[in-house]
Parts: C-alpha cells; structure tokens; sequence
C-alpha cells in the first residue's frame, strides 16, 4: 500500500477543519492547527514517509530526527535491498526506566508482483537505500514525547526500512531474472538486522515490542514467533499490526483482486515453502494472507485495524478495474459519498473482517482494536495514535488500549459500532486513490 499524494492533504485538511468546528472545539487558531496536524499526518498515513515533516502534537513538543544506519557487512550476508544496496534502519536509544525495553517498527509499502514493478521500485526508497532519508521524525507510537506515547516514549525504537517488495520474507538465491539483477532478500534482511540490534542490546531485553504497518504489519505477523524466539524466555515479548489484517475477498466485480496479486508475488519470490500452513491444494496468493498466517502464532498479537480500511477499499474491494462504469469513484475518496447500495457492501466488508477473526476474538492473550474509520494505518500519527482528537472506541484511544493489553492491565477486545457511529474517527478524504 502507498500513501495518498500530498494534493490528498488538502480536501482533507478541509474536512478536519469542519470537523473540529462540528466538535465546537474553540476558536480557528485550533481549526486552524488541526487541519495542519492532519495535513502532515496524510503524508504519513503509511510509516514509510515518516520523514516527512509532522506538526508536533502539541505546540510545545518537537519529534526527534533519528538518523538512517546501513546494515553492516550487507553484502557478505547477502542480505541486500532489491537493487543490491544495502538495507537500513533508524535507531533511537531508550533512557531510565525504558533502557531495557525495546521496541521494532517494521516499514510498509506494498509488494511488487512482476519484474516490471521491482524495476521501478529498484528506483525508490522502497528498493534501494541510495532514495532513503538520513533521517526520519518519530511521532505517535515512535514518539519519544510521554504526553503523544504515555506507554513507550522511553524505550529503545527502532524503524527497519523496507526494500524487499515482500514483507521481508523473500530468500531467492539467484540474482539474475531475465538478465538483470534482482534482489529478493527479505527474511535475509530481518535476520540480519535483528543479529546487528541483538548486539546493540535486544538480546538483554526485559521486554520487547514488534510492530508494523501495512506491507509491515503483515511481515509482522510472518516474523512475531521468529522474534519471540531471539530473546530472553522470561523477557515480555509481544507484537502488533497495524492495518495489516488485508483480506481475501471477492470485489465489486466478483473478481478476487488481492489474491490474484499475492499468488504473483508468492511466485516471483518463491515464498510458497516459507508458510507451513499452506496446504498443496491451496492457491499460493492464500498462504499470503493474514488469515491463514496467524493460525501459527504462539506469540499474543494485537490487531489494529480500521472496520473500512482505505487502502483496502480502493485496491481490494472496488479496484478501478473493478469499476469500468466509474461508479464507485467518489465512495473511494470519500466514505462520505458514497450511496446507501455501497455503503451496504462496505458494512458487508466490515462483517468479512469480524468473520475473519471469529477464531481471534476467543484468544484471551490476543488484543483487538477495530475502529469504524476509513483511513489506513494509524499507530505512527500523534493525531490518531494519542491526542485529545484521537479516534476512540469504549472511550480509549489506540495508544490507551495497546498499553493496557501489553502491561496486562486488561483484556482488550475493543470492537466499534457501524460506520457513521463513531464522531471520533479521523476519515481521510482523498483527492486521487493510494497508489497500488
């Protein structure tokens, strides 16, 4: 998934306007400074543009600028970015009583699914750290400011790049398809960036935390055993996804989409025998899907999820080539426009999703936190991750909900009413779809 263009900041820095009037929150000074928070968290809707500037939470706070480190020795580990750079990550070091505490970030940004897209992402930051930012801001989940991130602010962050064009769980050997170099390194990218922070301190971890966002959230439900087993047996390891619970639904069109797409990806980069729960008699876009990856996980996961994802409902649900009639052109930018019929298919989606994860809700260890918002990723915005106008279910923001089911404060199953109940949610309004 990608992030909406910075032109999708400026309907919607208009709609949070009118929505914090609506609020009768005082005065357009705070109109004002709510539109230009929600302007800079569009362009970060999904983590891997988190160095793009980000309006502080509060006008007295500032998020720190942490800086890019390249992996070392990459290329002798053959753990190497598509185009054959070196992969990277940003590192902030915790303090007090977070010095021991750790918490991994995984980047999201799509897959590519033939030569033809690797290509044109061997020429972005997502395959090649010579485009990535020297440094990046932290902000929400990131945040080392204790009033945006109450639970974590004082803890070891780190944000791994992503380059792999697969939720870091490629491992193909060969280098040349059709006689150019390609890289599919990902599961060599997470070993051996988890070696290098192992020595930096996580194997001595009291308690560890992996996220991830989007392509990354889905990488983290691949990786969440994998990581529990590097560290201490009497650490507390647990790991979240962030809009990452992408679903294996038919579209508008009676077509399945996504799958399609997966199977593509599966093949090019030969992760069929990475999932052991995929049965023979599966289609291999199947194995990709969260659904059937979390039937694994021994690890407890927290799923946070938008009930109306955007980037799902633009690119799963109603593709444009779904849509040969334009039809739905207006609902995909705006939820607010779309028509009773779709907004009955989307309330459809959303029972899909609840069905999904009917086996999940009986879990007690797992936390689920199911918003009515259409938007896409949420934990890496100090607007929607922890801030007087953050998105609430049961009267908790994400931020109070994660931190009370990764302290065992509670159990958190926290799971919103329909779309439009929720007056809380911060619906993105877009001026052209996520691009694929």
């Amino acid at each position: 998934p990608m992030p909406p263009s910075p032109a999708a900041s400026a309907p919607a820095s208009r709609h949070l306007r009118l929505w914090w009037r609506r609020r009768g929150r005082a005065g357009a000074v705070a109109a004002t400074f709510a539109a230009a928070l929600l302007a800079a968290a569009l362009l970060l809707s999904l983590s891997y543009l988190a160095s793009l500037p980000l309006a502080p939470a509060t006008p007295s706070s500032s998020s720190a600028l942490v800086g890019l480190t390249l992996l070392r020795r990459a290329e002798e580990k053959g753990a190497l970015c598509l185009d054959g750079s070196a992969p990277g990550y940003h590192l902030q070091r915790g303090s007090g009583s977070g010095s021991q505490s750790w918490l991994i970030h995984l980047e999201g940004g799509g897959w590519c699914r033939n030569l033809k897209s690797c290509a044109s992402r061997q020429k972005s930051m997502l395959g090649s750290s010579h485009y990535m930012e020297r440094q990046v801001e932290f902000a929400g989940m990131l945040s080392d400011d204790e009033d945006q991130n109450p639970d974590f602010h004082n803890w070891n962050k780190v944000k791994i790049r992503y380059c792999d064009g697969a939720s870091f769980s490629g491992n193909v050997k060969d280098e040349l398809q059709n006689g150019t170099k390609f890289f599919f390194r990902g599961q060599r990218i997470w070993e051996a960036v988890m070696d290098e922070l192992l020595v930096k301190g996580l194997r001595h971890a009291k308690q560890a935390f992996l996220t991830g966002c989007s392509a990354g959230g889905l990488a983290t439900y691949i990786h969440c055993d994998g990581f529990r087993a590097l560290l201490p047996k009497d650490s507390r390891v647990k790991c979240l996804a962030d809009g990452g619970f992408f679903l294996d639904v038919e579209d508008i069109s009676k077509q399945r989409t996504l799958r399609a797409f997966y199977s593509d990806v599966v093949r090019l980069q030969d992760l069929k025998r990475k999932f052991l729960h995929c049965s023979s008699s599966m289609d291999p876009g199947q194995c990709f899907f969260p659904r059937e990856v979390v039937k694994d996980i021994r690890t407890p996961v927290f799923i946070l999820n938008p009930a109306y994802d955007a980037w799902q409902v633009q690119h799963v649900l109603a593709p444009e080539a779904s849509d040969p009639q334009h039809s739905w052109q207006d609902c995909r930018l705006d939820i607010t426009k779309c028509s009773p019929e779709q907004l009955q298919i989307l309330q459809g989606f959303r029972e899909e999703l609840h069905d999904a994860m009917r086996e999940i809700k009986q879990k007690k260890d797992w936390g689920i936190f199911i918003d009515s918002c259409f938007i896409h990723c949420q934990t890496l915005n100090s607007v929607t991750w922890h801030s007087p106008s953050s998105p609430r279910v049961n009267n908790k923001t994400m931020a109070e909900a994660v931190g009370d089911w990764f302290f065992d404060r509670r159990e958190v199953k926290e799971l919103d009413c329909k779309y439009p109940c929720n007056p809380t949610c911060h619906n993105l309004v877009f001026s052209k779809p996520f691009k694929g």
